[in-house]
């Protein structure tokens, strides 16, 4: 068994070799890990960050970027939308003079797109990477894993894994469908644990990443035209935007291998007014409207599967036409 483990990742690292990619390969229990080697000098990355109030939240996650990140060619813009606790603005103005860290003021009604989009018209980065306020740094070498794959020429978005504060799964990339209309892929499910085919241990191409914590080239970013502040200022502009870089060639990544906790709408809150269920409903309605073929079948997703759970069962009854109708027209059992 050693063996072959050993043959099949030499065999991965001669493509590599004969493709010309600098990159280590290394066996795990469920494959080949490949890392590919950053330049000397690497790019600048700006990490942009929303925010309003919420100190605890937004100390906790500029902090972690600060103490842990191994990374060292990074800026951080942090866009206040209309904060007015005196901690937090305090907490802002010592970063600005102690770190260099940039505040962005915009008091306009929260729409997350336009917040980023601001930011990254100014971003000093090659790279830009849109960061929630909420997400908190566990392992340090979580920028160097993502700009590995975000410096290849045919890559477009990276995503990170990302964790709830107990430890489980929130984030191992986006199934478009899902829920019915786009959701997380093994929520729930234990940090290591392999998951369906081991794909929460597996990097692989996928349709769409959280805008959470992802990191893209800021020239694609501002060619595809960024995020969509006028039809999904809140929700489902990060899956629009990936769908976006998928169309215009380029692949979505996600890594597991970048790992980071997301103490999930914590400062957002949840869509329980009249006014926000309808934003909601409305953005849902676009992105139906909008990517239909893709929310009935993403390649990324084996169509036999459910489209009402996050662990990857069987559909019942089948999504495949074919089977459906073997299904509804079965003979059934009858007592005797």
């Amino acid at each position: 068994m050693r063996n072959a483990r050993d043959a099949s990742r030499l065999a991965v690292v001669r493509h590599l070799s004969r493709a010309g990619v600098q990159a280590t390969v290394s066996s795990t229990d469920y494959g080949r890990r490949i890392q590919y080697l950053l330049p000397e000098k690497v790019p600048l990355v700006t990490l942009v960050i929303p925010t309003r109030n919420g100190l605890e939240l937004l100390s906790r996650c500029v902090n972690s970027i600060i103490e842990k990140t191994r990374y060292r060619a990074f800026e951080i813009v942090i866009v206040d939308n209309g904060s007015d606790d005196p901690e937090t603005l305090d907490y802002m103005e010592r970063l600005s003079i102690d770190h260099g860290v940039r505040v962005l003021r915009d008091d306009r009604p929260f729409n997350y797109s336009a917040l980023n989009n601001r930011a990254i018209d100014i971003a000093r980065g090659e790279f830009v990477a849109l960061v929630n306020n909420d997400v908190e740094v566990i392992d340090g070498d979580w920028l160097d894993e993502v700009m590995g794959h975000a410096l290849r020429p045919e890559v477009g978005v990276v995503g990170v894994k990302l964790l709830y504060s107990n430890g489980t799964v929130q984030h191992a990339g986006v199934i478009v469908g899902l829920s019915g209309c786009a959701d997380h892929l093994h929520r729930g499910l234990g940090r290591d644990e392999p998951g369906y085919q081991a794909r929460a241990v597996t990097m692989q191409s996928l349709s769409a990443v959280t805008g959470a914590c992802l990191v893209v080239r800021r020239s694609l970013y501002l060619q595809l035209g960024g995020l969509n502040e006028h039809d999904l200022a809140v929700a489902f502009n990060d899956v629009d935007f990936c769908l976006r870089v998928r169309q215009a060639g380029y692949k979505v990544l996600w890594t597991p291998h970048a790992v980071l906790y997301h103490h999930e709408s914590a400062t957002r809150g949840r869509d329980d007014t009249v006014e926000k269920i309808a934003r909601a409903n409305r953005e849902i309605d676009y992105m139906r409207q909008h990517w239909p073929d893709l929310i009935a079948n993403d390649p990324a997703y084996n169509p036999n599967l459910s489209l009402d759970r996050f662990d990857c069962q069987l559909a019942w009854p089948p999504r495949v036409a074919s089977l459906r109708r073997l299904a509804l027209n079965a003979p059934r059992a009858t007592a005797t």
